[in-house]
């Protein structure tokens, strides 16, 4: 070996937070941006009114269900979407150290839950179907009124209480659980590598788990009397698809020999190979291609 090869202080495998953290975020200052345009876009849906769609006297039998607290609040569909996974990614990071696995893992779930709610909630709006429980919403009291002509509901009850009864389809619990619990399970099979075709059920499990914690969530809702089956059916499968597409676009695909490290990885140990070709057969940069660095 060179000397001047033997007096090179060894380089890390991995690109950190300290090492590359900045400069990885300014590359995506655009993504950031955008998540905050979903974010607003997100409020102004939730602020307008939703389409009041017709309810007559005779549609109330499908819509008489009790009125019940919700069983996952509202609060909490974030801290088990996005929060949960987010500590998972955290957790990756530190036995790893790649900053774009966690930057794209964070950026990814967010893009995620956030264009699944913009969708969820247009809809929601452009749609106006009743809930459930529409009837104790519209009539608090149980005295129902109706137009002589048109035999529509003549609601008495609280205006923000029965705009949020026009929003039923879709599920927005349903859809941010499976957008952003969708998102984790797809990491988790490309981190575990669980489609290796060595035949290892447990793998499967653990990838299939937050899917059944979104699958729980759904179920609630219906339990709730807040949605139909057909509310919580759509939002999951439209969460499921976004996750989809948002993972895809940072992560190859699990099956993929290079399914461990995001897109950007692979592009930033390329550059660096390019830079110091003496490198590129090194075993540092083997690890780092195939996941296996750090251990």
């Amino acid at each position: 070996m060179p000397a001047d090869a033997r007096a090179a202080p060894p380089s890390c495998p991995f690109p950190t937070i300290r090492s590359h953290g900045a400069a990885v975020a300014r590359s995506h200052a655009y993504d950031w941006l955008a998540l905050l345009l979903l974010v607003a876009v997100d409020g102004l849906l939730n602020a307008i009114e939703p389409f009041h769609r017709f309810v007559g006297a005779g549609m109330m039998t499908d819509l008489r269900y009790p009125m019940k607290r919700n069983t996952v609040p509202i609060w909490a569909v974030p801290i088990v979407a996005v929060i949960g996974p987010m500590i998972v990614f955290t957790v990756v990071y530190f036995r790893r150290r790649n900053v774009y696995d966690l930057h794209h893992a964070v950026l990814g779930i967010l893009f995620s839950v956030l264009i699944t709610g913009v969708l969820t909630d247009a809809i929601k709006d452009a749609v106006g179907r009743p809930r459930p429980n529409f009837f104790w919403r519209c009539f608090p009291d149980g005295i129902a009124v109706f137009d002589n002509v048109t035999t529509g509901v003549i609601c008495h009850g609280d205006a923000s209480v029965i705009k949020e009864g026009h929003k039923s389809f879709p599920s927005g619990h349903t859809s941010w659980s499976f957008a952003g619990l969708g998102f984790l399970s797809w990491y988790l099979a490309g981190k575990i590598t669980v489609f290796d075709r060595r035949g290892h059920v447990a793998k499967l499990c653990v990838v299939l788990a937050p899917l059944l914690v979104a699958a729980m969530v759904a179920i609630s809702r219906v339990d709730d009397y807040w949605h139909h089956w057909q509310d919580v059916c759509t939002g999951g499968v439209l969460g499921l698809v976004v996750a989809s597409v948002c993972y895809l676009q940072f992560f190859p695909a699990p099956s993929d020999e290079k399914g461990f490290w995001p897109h950007a990885h692979f592009r930033y140990i390329t550059e660096r190979g390019s830079e110091n070709p003496t490198q590129q057969a090194t075993e540092p940069l083997d690890a780092m291609e195939t996941g296996r660095g750090g251990q």
